[in-house]
């Protein structure tokens, strides 16, 4: 029942993306559009198509991804507190996009070929999550303990931005403003060109998660008991680390780093649902971390003619809610 609540605030959540936004069209206008029939303005048309739905959909599958990565990650590591982006995997994006707008200028040329603009930035973002995550797998297979390789990931997360700040240094004015604005967040930057890489790839690490839902549950009773269960530890954990990393690269990489989503959702879920089994946790987690993106995204385009970068409205749900996690572990 409480599945199907969330499934039911979701839809609404997403409908009213549509519904709503800076330009103010009438709702029959815009059920017309969405059925097929003409608009009266050609303007309303391109909004609802090329803005609104691809938005939408953007916001509800990151939401999802990102609030899912951090069940996983909070499962396997058994710490309250983990994320996207305490394993350092959003910085190698952060990292990449740096590489690309700061030092490359927005552009790079090779071999009579030269990339540009947002593929550019996009190419450069997952290459960064990539190596991270390929750097992050190598090192679990020699770091035995989770704590160590969560360490280790803190670590490498410190490392990129490092690199970040020293590129910042000697970047021009604009490199830096444009970086900024992409770091605050934004789920606009998916038009509906390039929504289909988006969505098969998000959609591609949320069925894997879906997946896990049985060596999951065996991890929250410890790995000895995992593997007495016959769990492969070594290989589930990097199972973990390539769907996390996934969707986390994907997600940072189209629409910037999104705070808070991943490490807060997942304890709204185990609130909303009072248990920790993951084959209602993991749905739930998906629902809610969809419907709290799609919220976001609504309250981001609520003033008129502006929209509020999305990193400035999820601190005042995600912070509150992390807040409280470690009050009640105290």
């Amino acid at each position: 029942m409480k599945l199907f609540t969330l499934f039911l605030a979701t839809l609404a959540l997403f409908a009213a993306n549509i519904y709503l936004g800076a330009v103010s069209i009438p709702a029959s206008v815009i059920t017309d559009i969405l059925t097929g029939g003409e608009a009266a303005r050609p303007s309303w048309a391109y909004i609802i198509w090329e803005s609104r739905v691809p938005s939408a959909i953007t916001a509800l599958l990151s939401g999802a991804g990102l609030a899912a990565a951090g069940l996983l990650l909070q499962t396997a590591f058994r710490n309250p507190l983990a994320g996207p982006s305490i394993l350092g995997i959003d910085g190698g994006a952060n990292l990449g996009v740096a590489v690309a707008m700061l030092l490359l200028g927005g552009s790079f040329a090779a071999g009579g070929y030269a990339i540009g603009g947002f593929m550019l930035v996009i190419i450069t973002a997952m290459l960064g999550a990539w190596a991270v995550m390929a750097l992050l797998i190598s090192l679990s297979q020699v770091l035995r303990s989770d704590t160590m390789l969560l360490i280790a990931g803190v670590m490498i997360g410190y490392l990129t931005s490092s690199v970040i700040s020293l590129l910042n240094y000697g970047a021009t004015e604009e490199g830096v403003r444009s970086f900024m604005v992409w770091g605050l967040g934004s789920f606009a930057n998916v038009t509906l060109d390039r929504l289909p890489l988006f969505a098969a790839s998000m959609c591609t690490g949320i069925a894997l998660a879906l997946l896990l839902v049985k060596p999951l549950n065996a991890l929250l009773l410890g790995q000895r008991y995992a593997a007495n269960l016959g769990i492969n530890i070594a290989r589930t954990r990097t199972l973990l680390l390539l769907v996390t990393g996934l969707l986390t690269a994907t997600s940072t990489a189209f629409c910037g780093p999104i705070a808070f989503i991943g490490l807060a959702v997942p304890h709204l879920a185990r609130l909303l649902l009072g248990t920790a089994d993951h084959r209602a946790l993991l749905p739930a987690t998906l629902l809610t971390g969809a419907a709290l993106a799609l919220l976001c995204n609504i309250l981001s385009t609520q003033p008129a003619n502006t929209i509020i970068p999305i990193n400035v409205i999820t601190p005042f749900i995600g912070a509150p809610v992390v807040i409280w996690v470690m009050m009640k572990k105290e």
